[in-house]
């Protein structure tokens, strides 16, 4: 049997005072004490020192520390990466503000408890040689957990989806380098715009070549796709050469041992261009080491290669050779660049990836837009979806 209903009268409650709160166990309401507001100053979060050697290039969305200095360490406390030059602390930054931590030059230490906190957090480290090149990249191993991506990857050179992936990938870069003649026009005149407009319709046309070029597998395509890969990029380094101030002694393209700054700078800035399709690489799950249209060998991550041809021109050609049309300078210091023309290239490939562009009909940041290119190409490879290329807008 259920309680007796109440006997007691209902009573209507009374309205509660202001600045009150109910009392569930005494049924009063209780007036709030006021709240004494003090003219206190806010703590600053970040703090930087003011030699350059560790920079934060911030966005809306988050920021890359980049540490560069001999005898530096990187550390954590709390909620909070420190940087320290003896005992002393020179920077930190809170761990909800970072994205990435650049390490920039040799003599930089960092602990584990700072590797632990940053994988748990999805925050990659990223170890640059001098030349710019990644030859480290720290990150949690969950992010690779898969197998069937992998499988489908290795399979994918001997089949259709290898093919197309190579066109479009020859095809990306192509359209690339055909816009950002087109952007250089913009802001020229006379025979010089007329050059490059020139130059831009026929890397246009041999885009097209690309796309129709027959072929079932990697391997059956590569060859003539190479062939205008290289016309191509003929074609677009001399017009660079002949945009850019004849003191630099700009000659043509240099992979390794660039005889000048300009080529020193631009393999610079593809190096911290690698290290970010690199993490996108692994976190999509894809092999780095096994590519399409770059040639499988040991120690050469031809996924990686791939995977950067479509972003050379929209992240490092622009930011670099922009600069330099502008009035920037260069300097050179035993066969490299020197540690304040390294600062320059970074911080504006950087800032480059921070920027955003229209993609798939929205704004995203461009590291953004290769973390979902390098999702596309492992749906690809699954045969889940097409892959098209980054396409930079001018």
């Amino acid at each position: 049997m259920g309680e007796p209903a109440s006997t007691m009268p209902y009573v209507t409650p009374r309205k509660p005072p202001a600045s009150a709160q109910l009392n569930w166990i005494t049924g009063d309401y209780e007036v709030e004490p006021e709240q004494l507001t003090l003219d206190l100053p806010t703590l600053d979060d970040t703090a930087l020192p003011d030699d350059g050697t560790v920079t934060l290039l911030a966005t809306e969305n988050g920021a890359q520390l980049l540490v560069s200095g001999f005898g530096l360490f990187i550390g954590k406390k709390g909620e909070r990466v420190t940087v320290r030059q003896g005992k002393s602390v020179c920077a930190q930054v809170p761990f909800f503000r970072l994205q990435e931590v650049v390490i920039g030059s040799k003599g930089v230490s960092f602990s584990s408890d700072l590797i632990e906190e940053l994988c748990r957090r999805g925050i990659r480290i990223a170890c640059l040689d001098a030349t710019g090149k990644p030859f480290a990249l720290v990150t949690s191993p969950m992010l690779t957990a898969t197998v069937e991506t992998r499988k489908a990857q290795l399979a994918a050179p001997g089949n259709r989806r290898g093919a197309e992936l190579c066109r479009w990938v020859v095809a990306g870069k192509l359209h690339n380098q055909e816009k950002l003649l087109l952007y250089f026009a913009k802001s020229r005149d006379g025979g010089q715009r007329e050059s490059l407009q020139a130059a831009a319709a026929a890397i246009r046309r041999l885009r097209k070549s690309a796309l129709s070029v027959d072929g079932d597998s990697a391997d059956s395509v590569r060859p003539a796709l190479m062939g205008l890969e290289g016309t191509g990029g003929r074609v677009y380094w001399g017009q660079i050469g002949a945009m850019l101030p004849e003191d630099y002694g700009f000659t043509g393209r240099w992979h390794s041992g660039p005889p000048d700054a300009v080529n020193a700078a631009l393999n610079y800035g593809y190096g911290i261009l690698y290290s970010h399709v690199w993490g996108a690489t692994m976190n999509a799950g894809l092999e780095p080491f096994a590519g399409f249209m770059h040639v499988d060998r040991s120690g050469k991550p031809s996924m990686i290669l791939d995977l950067v041809e479509e972003f050379r021109q929209p992240v490092v050609d622009r930011a670099i050779l922009s600069w330099l049309n502008k009035g920037g300078r260069l300097a050179m210091s035993k066969g490299l660049l020197d540690g304040e023309s390294r600062e320059e290239v970074a911080s504006r490939v950087l800032l480059r990836l921070n920027a955003t562009e229209p993609h798939r009909g929205k704004a995203h940041q461009v590291r953004s837009i290769i973390q979902m290119q390098a999702r596309l190409a492992a749906s690809a490879v699954r045969g889940f979806r097409e892959y098209r290329p980054f396409a930079f807008k001018w």
